[in-house]
């Protein structure tokens, strides 16, 4: 039998909706500028784990902004995305190259008999790694535009102080956030 347990804190959390990613990210960008940690950061979670924990009734961002079941996820930057892409490209083609690369080294071979087994072995799995780099990037989209439909991008911000509940809330709303305000509570 599973259980759905929420834990709810007793710290205030500043939230915004956002119509962009760009605007979003902007956001994100100037709360870390002024001290806030990434892990005070948090997003709406996926649409598979609003589905696993609030079924698969339809939602609006307006109805979860205040919902502590509402599941979190991190932010994850377009340059993050872009680095991962890349690593897994590049990787395909490493493990490619390299595995043709230890077939052909033998005492026997050739310079460029090694370069041609290299390059034969690496481009099928480069052309693998590329097809897996561009899914995380459409899921990356998927992500953000599904979230827009839904009614924006939701950010929560959980603050230590007034101040900081001050501050939050001035960046939010610095960056074409709507709804801005605090809670206090956060998950």
């Amino acid at each position: 039998m599973k259980t759905d347990h929420t834990t709810v804190i007793n710290v205030p959390e500043a939230v915004g909706v956002f119509d962009t990613f760009e605007a979003q990210q902007a956001a994100f960008y100037d709360l870390r500028a002024s001290g806030f940690h990434h892990s005070d950061i948090s997003l709406l979670g996926s649409q598979e784990a609003l589905e696993e924990k609030l079924g698969k009734a339809y939602w609006r961002a307006s109805d979860l902004e205040d919902d502590p079941s509402a599941p979190r996820a991190n932010f994850v930057s377009e340059e993050a995305i872009g680095e991962l892409e890349g690593a897994i490209g590049g990787g395909f083609f490493f493990v490619g190259s390299y595995i043709a690369m230890a077939a052909m080294l033998t005492p026997a071979s050739t310079l460029a008999a090694s370069i041609a087994a290299i390059a034969i072995g690496g481009s099928p799995a480069a052309v693998v790694g590329t097809l897996l780099a561009r899914r995380v990037g459409k899921h990356h989209k998927e992500y953000y535009a599904n979230q827009i439909r839904h009614g924006g991008i939701l950010m929560w911000v959980r603050t230590a102080d007034k101040d900081r509940e001050d501050l939050a809330v001035k960046i939010l709303k610095g960056h074409s956030g709507r709804d801005v305000h605090v809670h206090g509570w956060s998950e």
